[in-house]
C-alpha cells in the first residue's frame, strides 16, 4: 500500500529504530527487576523489522525508501551508540558541539547500511510472503558490510538482542550474529506480511523451536580440571588514570585486590598500569603472581620506536608471553589516515598504537590455552576464530571508563555473550569500571560485579575443546543463507 503520508511514514520509522534499541541490554534487566514474569525485551527488535517491512512496502519511490531506511537507523543509533558523545566529550577533550556534531556525522554514516537495504528492497520488491526473504537476505548483507568496512563498526548488530533467554540465541552456534540477525528480520518480515496466514505463523514457530533447540546442543567438550580466576576491576576514574600522581595509587590497588583475592589465574583490564610493560617495576609484577599466574593489559614497546596494546601473561618466576592487539580502534587508537587534524580537537593518551599480527597464537597460562581480545576486538567474531580450537578459554580485558555511565557497558556484555555462544568457550571479562563478569559457553551470565565498584570477580573457569559449526565456517554460512535467500525471491518475482 503506498504511503500518503511520507512525513508521518519517517516518524515512525524513527520510531522503530528508537523502540529497537529497548531490546538490547540494558534494557531487559530494567524490565526483570519490575516485571520478571510478564515481560521480555527480545521480542521488540522483531516487531521494529516487522513494523520497518511495511513502511518499505509502501514506499512509492526509491528516494522514500532511502528516506525510510535512513531514519531508521538514526532513531536506532541516535539512541543506542549515544555514548560515543560521553567519550568524545568527558574523557576525549573534545568541546561539547563538536562532540554532540561528530557523535551525529557517525549515527547518519551508521544509518547509511539500512538506507542502501531499503533502496536495493525497494528496487527489486515484489508483491508476496517471498519480500520476507528479501529483506532477511538484504538486511543480513548490508549488515555486515558495517561491521566489515573501513574495519567496521558492528555494534547493534540485530542478533546481539538476541542473548540468553532468546530461543534465538541458538542459532549463533551456527549461523553466528549475523545470521541470527537474520532469523530476526525473516521472522520480523513473515509477522508483518502473514500474521493473518497460518504458513507464515508455522515458519515463526519454527525458527524459535530450531532455536529453542540448538540451545540444547553441547558442541564442545569440558577439557582439563577447571582453574580458579580472579578478575580485577580497578574502577580508577578515567579523568584520573593517566595522572602521573595518580600511579601509585592504581598499582596499590590492583596489588591489593591480587593480594586479597588469590586465584590459580588473576587477570587486570586493559592498560590496567599506565605504562610500558618494561618501566613496571618488578616488585609489583611478583605481587600480581604471589598466588599464581597473572595476565594483564599493558601498553608493550616494539622494536621500532611504536607500541602495541598488549595483553602480558606473567608467571610467578616472572616468565612473560604477550599478545598484542590486532584490530585497533580509528580515532581511538590510531588516527586514520588524513585524519591526523582530529587530535588537535581530541585528548586521547596513547592514540597512536601499532597493530599486531593477525594471527596469534594462544597463550599457555595456569594449565589452559588462553585467547585474550583486548575492548573492542569481540565485536569482531570471525577475528577469535584464528586461535581456535587450541584456545580452551577467551579472556576479554577492557578499559570500558572512556564511555562512562552509559548504555555502553551493559551492551558490551551482551556482545560477549554472543561470542561466547558462536565458539563454545567460557568468555572471561575484566574491566577497569564494568561489566567484570565471566559468561558461561552457553551464553548466561554465570557470575558479574557491579559497576563502579572496586572489587574482584572470584569464578571456577572450565575450559573447553572442539568447535561449534560457527568456529569452522565463521560468517561463510550467514552470507551464504542472505545471498541464497535475495536470489531465491528475485528467481521466484521473475517466474
Amino acid at each position: 500500500m503506498t504511503q500518503r503520508r511520507p512525513a508521518v511514514a519517517l516518524l515512525a520509522a524513527f520510531a522503530l529504530g528508537a523502540f529497537c534499541v529497548l531490546g538490547f541490554a540494558p534494557f531487559d534487566a530494567y524490565l526483570a527487576a519490575y516485571f520478571p514474569a510478564y515481560f521480555a525485551v527480545w521480542p521488540a527488535p522483531t516487531l521494529a523489522l516487522g513494523g520497518l517491512f511495511l513502511l518499505w512496502r509502501g514506499a512509492a519511490t526509491m528516494r522514500q525508501a532511502l528516506l525510510l531506511g535512513l531514519a531508521w537507523g538514526a532513531g536506532c543509533f541516535l539512541f543506542g551508540v549515544s555514548w560515543v558523545y560521553v567519550s568524545l566529550s568527558q574523557f576525549g577533550g573534545m568541546a561539547p558541539p563538536a562532540a554532540a556534531a561528530a557523535t551525529l556525522l557517525f549515527c547518519l554514516y551508521l544509518a547509511l547500511f539500512p538506507a542502501l537495504a531499503a533502496g536495493l528492497f525497494q528496487r527489486w520488491r515484489g508483491n508476496s510472503l517471498r519480500d520476507a526473504l528479501l529483506f532477511a537476505g538484504l538486511w543480513t548483507l548490508t549488515e555486515w558490510l558495517r561491521g566489515s568496512l573501513f574495519t567496521g563498526f558492528p555494534w547493534l548488530a540485530i542478533g546481539y538482542s538476541q542473548s540468553p533467554p532468546s530461543p534465538l540465541a541458538g542459532w549463533a552456534s551456527v549461523l553466528g550474529v549475523y545470521g541470527v540477525g537474520f532469523i530476526v528480520a525473516l521472522a520480523g518480515a513473515l509477522l508483518a506480511a502473514g500474521w493473518r496466514r497460518p504458513a507464515a505463523w508455522a515458519a515463526i514457530l519454527l525458527l524459535l523451536g530450531a532455536g529453542g533447540l540448538l540451545r540444547r546442543m553441547d558442541w564442545t567438550q569440558p577439557v582439563g580440571a577447571p582453574i580458579t580466576v580472579s578478575l580485577l576491576q580497578g574502577n580508577v576514574p578515567q579523568s584520573l588514570k593517566w595522572d602521573p600522581k595518580r600511579l601509585p595509587l592504581s598499582v596499590d590497588t590492583y596489588l591489593r585486590l591480587a593480594s586479597e583475592h588469590p586465584a590459580t589465574l588473576t587477570v587486570l583490564p586493559e592498560t590496567a598500569l599506565p605504562l610500558y610493560f618494561n618501566e613496571v617495576p618488578r616488585d609489583v609484577l611478583r605481587g600480581l603472581t604471589r598466588h599464581g599466574d597473572a595476565l594483564f593489559g599493558v601498553a608493550v614497546a616494539t622494536t621500532d620506536g611504536g607500541y602495541t596494546n598488549g595483553a602480558v601473561t606473567l608467571t610467578p618466576d616472572l616468565v612473560a608471553k604477550a599478545y598484542a592487539k590486532r584490530h585497533l580502534v580509528p580515532f581511538g587508537e590510531y588516527p586514520p589516515p588524513g585524519f591526523a587534524w582530529f587530535f588537535r580537537f581530541a585528548h586521547i593518551p596513547m592514540s597512536n598504537f601499532t597493530a599486531g599480527p593477525p594471527r596469534q597464537e594462544a597463550l599457555a597460562v595456569a594449565g589452559q590455552r588462553i585467547a585474550p581480545n583486548i575492548c573492542y576486538e569481540d565485536l569482531f567474531g570471525e577475528e577469535l576464530l584464528g586461535a581456535l580450537p587450541t584456545a580452551t578459554l577467551l579472556v576479554n580485558l577492557s578499559n570500558t571508563a572512556w564511555f562512562g555511565d552509559s548504555l555502553a557497558q551493559p551492551q558490551h556484555l551482551q556482545i560477549a555473550q554472543l561470542r561466547a555462544i558462536e565458539t563454545g568457550r567460557v568468555m572471561l571479562r575484566a574491566t577497569n569500571t564494568g561489566m567484570t563478569a565471566m559468561v558461561a559457553a552457553n551464553g548466561v551470565i554465570a557470575a558479574a560485579l557491579p559497576p563502579f565498584v572496586t572489587a574482584a570477580l572470584v569464578v571456577q573457569a572450565q575450559g573447553r575443546s572442539g568447535l561449534t559449526p560457527y568456529a569452522r565456517w565463521g560468517n561463510l554460512l550467514a552470507l551464504l543463507l542472505a545471498v541464497g535467500a535475495c536470489m531465491t525471491a528475485l528467481r521466484r518475482r521473475r517466474n
